[in-house]
């Protein structure tokens, strides 16, 4: 029988070989336990560096056409995809956390038996117990600390990508109101003049200058006009409601500052850099990439079985006879562990195909922001400079109507042609507006959350 030792950490009776493999697995749990707290401490530090590190946002009054940043980041936080996003990552550390800890139990075994011996017609009462439990190779408990970590950090990226997608579709809802706000506007003004146009004409009419059928033409213009204008107002209300919503914490305004778009500073090979470096979605598919990798390392490492190691006390005969000692059991691995390892390299292969293509795809899309953003500012410049001519123009030829000098079909030409320049110019330098914020929202300098550090 082998010689048996007490240990104030063990089972009462364990072998001394036994006792220090234990030991060494205690030391293995005590070493992933400081480097899961060594990296969660450094991913911390990294995430605020990372905020901290953003370049200088311009004065909010810069962005006084956009919502509130309070109301943004309320509003980010109680849409449905940012919450199950979060959901999703405390699953994820909840499911680190279970890999640490590993799934193995220990199993307490018993019984009890009764022997009967013809020969002397005697019986005598038998019973043993046991305690047991597998214990995972050094390798495996490592590999498990880090898959737990990959997951962390791929459920982090994912809450950081909802986020910045929730962000864009607010965005986007927010100038489509703007423009339908702004042809309102537009089309109130225009009833206005038609409205100062139709009171002139009528004095015309009265005093002799003009026909009647003047009258009639301008009172027609204003009346489609009148169409446009409840047709503009009910656009405008479908995109107050959607936006609303969408986002309820965001409070519309009654009146949004005008602001002049800004030219975009920076090449293209910036921009690129800037996005790459903080894009949500390349990070999620980074560490499914290294999460898949882990796994596929397991599943190697998991063809050696992990052995069970158990203690047994048995007694026999009736109490006349004590057995205790130390077992153990090792699987036999058959095709199953090596299909399975299989498996998983073919599945981590994959991962590593969707991020190229995933790079090709952004490659494209930051190309595409980066381009409208500059266009659409040079629109707007044309726009505007071909609305101030048009504008002014106008009122020339209002003058003119007024002096007698211009007749009312010229006039009304005239002022058709100031409004769908003042429309293409609004449109326009919203246009400007919206794919310059987009830029500074891919490249993580707008609406920066510091509240929630891995979303960025």
């Amino acid at each position: 029988m082998t010689a048996l030792h007490k240990h104030p950490e063990t089972p009462e009776y364990l072998p001394g070989n036994s006792i220090a493999a234990l030991r060494g697995i205690r030391c293995v749990r005590l070493v992933l336990k400081l480097r899961a707290t060594v990296f969660q401490l450094s991913h911390l530090l990294g995430a605020l560096l990372c905020v901290l590190s953003l370049p200088a946002l311009a004065d909010p009054a810069n962005f006084a056409d956009l919502p509130p940043h309070d109301q943004v980041d309320s509003a980010l936080d109680r849409h449905l995809a940012v919450l199950n996003a979060r959901t999703q990552l405390q699953i994820e550390q909840v499911k680190q956390r279970k890999r640490e800890s590993g799934e193995y139990e220990y199993t307490l075994r018993g019984g009890i038996a009764e022997d009967y011996y013809f020969t002397t017609s005697e019986g005598f009462r038998d019973w043993e117990v046991a305690l047991e439990r597998p214990f995972r190779l050094p390798n495996k408990m490592l590999l498990d600390n880090e898959i737990g970590v990959e997951g962390v950090t791929r459920g982090e990226n994912v809450l950081g990508d909802a986020r910045h997608e929730t962000s864009r579709t607010l965005l986007r809802l927010w100038f489509n109101w703007q423009r339908e706000r702004t042809q309102v506007t537009q089309w109130q003004q225009q009833m206005d003049i038609l409205g100062q146009q139709a009171a002139m004409t009528e004095k015309r009419v009265k005093a002799g200058d003009a026909p009647r059928m003047e009258l009639n033409q301008v009172t027609a213009t204003a009346a489609l006009a009148g169409v446009t204008l409840r047709q503009a107002r009910l656009r405008a209300e479908l995109a107050a409601n959607e936006l609303s919503r969408q986002f309820g914490a965001i409070k519309l305004p009654s009146d949004i500052p005008m602001i002049e778009p800004q030219p975009i500073p920076h090449e293209l090979a910036y921009w690129r850099q800037t996005i790459l470096k903080h894009n949500h979605e390349l990070g999620w598919v980074q560490a499914e990439y290294r999460l898949q990798e882990k796994l596929a390392e397991r599943a190697r490492a998991d063809r050696t079985p992990d052995p069970t190691i158990g203690v047994r006390y048995a007694s026999q005969l009736s109490g006349s006879q004590k057995i205790s000692g130390v077992y153990f059991s090792i699987p036999l691995s058959s095709g199953l562990r090596s299909a399975n390892a299989d498996s998983a390299e073919h599945t981590a292969r994959m991962a590593a195909d969707q991020e190229q293509a995933l790079r090709a795809r952004l490659d494209a899309d930051i190309y595409t922001a980066y381009t409208q953003a500059v266009n659409n500012y040079q629109i707007w410049q044309q726009a505007r400079d071909a609305a101030v001519a048009l504008r002014q123009n106008a009122e020339l030829v209002a003058r003119a109507y007024n002096l007698g000098e211009s007749s009312l079909g010229e006039t009304l030409v005239a002022r058709r042609q100031a409004l769908e320049a003042s429309l293409t110019e609004n449109i326009a330098r919203l246009d400007a507006n919206e794919t310059r914020y987009r830029l500074l929202l891919d490249a993580h300098q707008l609406w920066v959350d510091t509240g929630h550090p891995e979303a960025h």
